[in-house]
C-alpha cells in the first residue's frame, strides 16, 4: 500500500500497489486504481515545521494561543498556590522519607554484590548447598530485592500518599475550575 506521500506502507518494493494485488471495487462497482492511505499523523509535519516559506527559508513556527491569556495566569497561580501548600509539601515529605533510603539502600546492596564479585571470587564461589554458590545466592537476592521494594513502594503510596494527592488533585481542579471561570 502507498500513502499519500509516495511512501511504501507494506514494505514491498512498490512495484505494484495494493489495488492492483487486490481487486478493489469502490462505490460504483469500478476497480480503485488510486490507493490513498490519508493519515494526518503520517503524512503532515507538524504546524511551522520543516515546511519552507515563500523565500525558501524555514518558517517560523507560530506562537501559541493566546486567546485565554488572563485565566491560564490565574490558573498558573492556582498551581503555584498549591505547589506552595503544606499539604503538598508534605505529600513530597512522604515520599522522598521513603524514596530517598530505599534508593540508597538498594544501590548500596547491588553495588556491595558487584564489588564482592570482582573482588572476592573466592568467597563468591563458596558453595551453599549442591552446585549453589554465594554468587547465585546473592544474584538471586538482587531479584528478590528488587521484588520486594516494588511491593513495598505500592504499599506505602496506597497507605501514605494516595488518599492525599488524590484530595490535593481535586482541590487543584476545583481551583482551576474557578479561575477559569467555571469552564472545564
Amino acid at each position: 500500500m502507498q500513502s499519500s506521500n509516495g511512501r511504501h506502507r507494506d514494505g514491498g518494493d512498490g512495484s505494484e500497489s495494493s489495488a492492483e494485488r487486490h481487486e478493489d471495487t469502490g462505490e460504483y462497482g469500478a476497480a480503485s486504481r488510486e490507493v490513498r492511505y490519508e493519515d494526518p499523523w503520517y503524512d503532515a509535519l507538524a504546524s511551522g515545521w520543516g515546511e519552507l516559506d515563500g523565500a525558501g527559508a524555514p518558517a517560523p513556527v507560530p506562537a501559541a494561543r493566546t486567546g485565554r491569556e488572563g485565566a491560564a495566569v490565574r490558573t498558573r497561580d492556582v498551581y503555584l498556590e498549591v505547589q506552595r501548600s503544606p499539604a503538598f509539601q508534605e505529600v513530597r515529605s512522604r515520599y522522598r522519607r521513603f524514596v530517598v533510603p530505599a534508593v540508597a539502600l538498594f544501590l548500596t546492596w547491588y553495588v556491595g554484590y558487584v564489588v564482592t564479585a570482582t573482588t572476592a571470587p573466592g568467597l563468591m564461589a563458596r558453595p551453599v548447598a549442591g552446585a549453589v554458590n554465594v554468587a547465585m545466592v546473592a544474584g538471586l537476592g538482587q531479584f528478590l530485592t528488587t521484588f520486594v521494594l516494588t511491593w513495598a513502594y505500592a504499599r506505602h503510596a496506597r497507605l501514605r500518599r494516595d488518599r492525599a494527592a488524590l484530595e490535593l488533585r481535586w482541590d487543584t481542579q476545583e481551583l482551576t475550575r474557578g479561575a477559569r471561570g467555571g469552564a472545564s
